[in-house]
C-alpha cells in the first residue's frame, strides 16, 4: 500500500479531510489529538471543544502532523511536532524526559477502518522523519506500546513497527510502554 499513499503536513486547507477520516467522535472518542497536550481532561471536555482546540492549532500552524492519503480520501493521521508543543508528557512519569534534546514526537496515530495492518502507520513514520530531519530536529521521539507486554490496542503505535523504522528503546518508566528514539543527526 505503502506505495499508492501521499503524505502532506495538515494545513489548513487539509482540515476537511482529516474532518472526514476521524469521524463524528473524533477519532479516539472524542480525543481529536488532544491527549498529550491537556492530559485525561480531554474527556472531560464539551463535545466539539478539543476539536475547535486542535482546529485553532492547524490555523495558526506550524502543522501540527501528517496525513496519509489514498487518492482523495484520507486514510491515516500521525501527530508530529516538538515535544515542547505536547506539554502532557512532561507531567506523566510514564513518559518523563530522557534528557535534554529538543526532540520531536510522534507521539499518536489514526488509521480508517479498512486500511489498519496494511502499512499506513509505516509510510506515516518514514514521512514524520523525514519532515523531522528537514525541521533540523536532533532525533525524532515516540512513545509505542509493547504488543508482546500488554493486549491493549493502541493509538501510540507499536513498539515492533517503530524498531523495524530504525528507532532504538532510549528508556522505559513503565513496562508496556518504551520511549524510543530515531537519531536524526
Amino acid at each position: 500500500m505503502k506505495a499508492k499513499l501521499k503524505i502532506r503536513r495538515l494545513t489548513p486547507d487539509l482540515w476537511p479531510p482529516l474532518e472526514d477520516l476521524f469521524g463524528p467522535k473524533g477519532a479516539c472518542n472524542n480525543c481529536w489529538c488532544m491527549y498529550w497536550r491537556i492530559g485525561a481532561a480531554y474527556r472531560k471536555q464539551p463535545l466539539g471543544k478539543n476539536k475547535a482546540a486542535l482546529h485553532q492549532i492547524v490555523k495558526t500552524g506550524p502543522p501540527p502532523g501528517l496525513i496519509a492519503f489514498e487518492g482523495d480520501k484520507a486514510v491515516g493521521w500521525c501527530q508530529l511536532t516538538p515535544r515542547e508543543a505536547l506539554p502532557w508528557l512532561d507531567r506523566t512519569s510514564r513518559l518523563k524526559r530522557v534528557d535534554d534534546l529538543p526532540v520531536w514526537s510522534l507521539s499518536c496515530f489514526y488509521i480508517r477502518i479498512g486500511y489498519r495492518r496494511k502499512g499506513v502507520a509505516s509510510a506515516l513514520i518514514a514521512a514524520a522523519i523525514k519532515a523531522a530531519k528537514r525541521a533540523k530536529a536532533p532525533a525524532l521521539e515516540a512513545y509505542p506500546l509493547d504488543a508482546d507486554r500488554t493486549p491493549s490496542t493502541s493509538h501510540t503505535g507499536y513498539a515492533t513497527t517503530f524498531a523495524r523504522a530504525g528507532f532504538k528503546t532510549v528508556a522505559c518508566y513503565t513496562s508496556p510502554r518504551p520511549i524510543m528514539r530515531h537519531n536524526l543527526k
